[in-house]
């Protein structure tokens, strides 16, 4: 059996598969070509403005403020000493509390010292006796002697004798009272009130021998004391300031944080240290409950100067190029302009600026990288800084640690 076979396409069935391929082909051809005149659209349209924030010069009159290194110290400090030699007895305080005035501290072994007093008094009681003898003698032979009934000599010796004796009983009555002294200060009480130190001699020791032992210390804690060295030139400014106001004081510790309570400057020194240079100011602040303690280092915050009508900026617009100060200003049309100022004193977040821009005028404060002088920017304006203002300062310089010897006057920026 024989296969049959197979038919051949027909040329109208060929013509249309080829009309139907090379109509595809012109199709992808065209798409191809659109999206190229897009990318080509697309690569010559301009690039949108970078956005930036922006912060608007003001002017207003502000304190300029200074920071100096400072060191807490007690008003009253008290050594606590024994001064008479006995064995300690007892301790009557918790060491590193706060006592009062007057109250029990140490008592010394007592009885030697009452021992003593008994003796005194007898030798009192001695003197005494021999007094109302003399008397007795002299009032009995001045008659006599008047008359010269007994010879002149008898009567100078009773009166001498009389006089002797009252110089034994004023005598006796001192060894009496130095006595009681002594018994005194067996028992030692706190002059002041403060807080006490360790103990530097456990009971049961021999004290007092040979010179006054010192057995602890009392320091008064409120108010407490700031001891501040300054320079010539800011003692000027400082002085300057007080006259118009009286400065408050505010006292930086040492991990940053502001005291909540406000200090006053009570002693300035006699003199400026030749070698140094330098002035101390002694403060005083309210420590209620005795939370700061001498010795401690920190930093004392003083207004120095008021700048009247002072041109500020924010200190994060401010770019520094070579030692230059700049700002980049966004004009009225959004263009973008660099301008070289002239510094002056900081305050807080802000910048007084001396020459360089206007009140009223836009300083980019973010972005600053993206803005280019001579090229547009799409602005949206930063909440305003706040007044300047100490706290925040203190929080922005929670880092700088207080180093004895330095001072950190009030902040500049220089072109350095």
């Amino acid at each position: 059996m024989t296969r049959a076979a197979p038919k051949k396409p027909s040329r109208a069935r060929v013509a249309t598969a080829l009309a139907v391929m090379s109509l595809a082909v012109s199709l992808a051809a065209c798409d191809k070509g659109g999206q190229a005149d897009k990318a080509k659209e697309a690569a010559a349209a301009p690039p949108p403005p970078p956005a930036v924030v922006v912060a608007e010069v003001v002017q207003r009159t502000v304190p300029i403020y200074g920071e100096f290194v400072a060191q807490t110290d007690a008003r009253e400090t008290v050594e606590i000493r024994a001064r008479v030699q006995a064995f300690l007895e007892a301790q009557h305080f918790t060491e590193g509390t706060v006592v009062k005035k007057d109250q029990l501290l140490f008592t010394l072994d007592k009885r030697e010292y009452e021992a003593k007093l008994l003796q005194a008094k007898a030798d009192l009681d001695v003197a005494q006796a021999k007094l109302g003898k003399a008397e007795a003698d002299e009032r009995r032979l001045k008659p006599l002697a008047d008359r010269r009934a007994v010879p002149q000599q008898d009567y100078d010796n009773a009166v001498a004798n009389l006089n002797a004796a009252r110089a034994g009983v004023a005598s006796a009555r001192s060894a009496v009272v130095g006595v009681e002294l002594d018994l005194g200060y067996c028992s030692i009480r706190s002059p002041i009130e403060g807080l006490i130190g360790k103990r530097l001699v456990s009971p049961g020791n021999l004290v007092g021998k040979g010179e006054a032992t010192l057995l602890d210390t009392v320091s008064s804690v409120d108010p407490i004391r700031v001891n501040i060295t300054i320079s010539e030139a800011e003692y000027l400014r400082f002085s300057a300031q007080q006259k118009r106001a009286a400065p408050v004081l505010e006292l930086i510790l040492a991990d940053g944080s502001v005291f909540p309570h406000k200090g006053k400057p009570v002693i300035v020194d006699r003199a400026v240290d030749l070698k140094t240079g330098t002035l101390s100011i002694i403060a005083e602040f309210p420590n209620p409950g005795g939370a700061l303690r001498p010795g401690q280092f920190g930093r004392v915050r003083a207004p120095i100067q008021v700048v009247e009508n002072a041109i500020l900026v924010p200190r994060r617009a401010v770019q520094e190029i070579q030692g230059t100060k700049s700002v980049l200003v966004v004009g009225a049309d959004n263009t973008v302009a660099l301008r070289t100022i002239r510094p002056g004193d900081s305050v807080g977040s802000l910048l007084i600026v001396l020459d360089g821009v206007k009140p009223g005028e836009r300083v980019i404060v973010e972005g600053v990288q993206k803005a280019r002088p001579g090229a547009k920017v799409a602005p949206s304006v930063a909440p305003a800084d706040g007044a300047p203002d100490a706290k925040a300062e203190a929080r922005a310089d929670a880092k700088v640690e207080a180093r004895p010897g330095e001072a950190k006057p009030a902040a500049r920026a220089q072109g350095k």
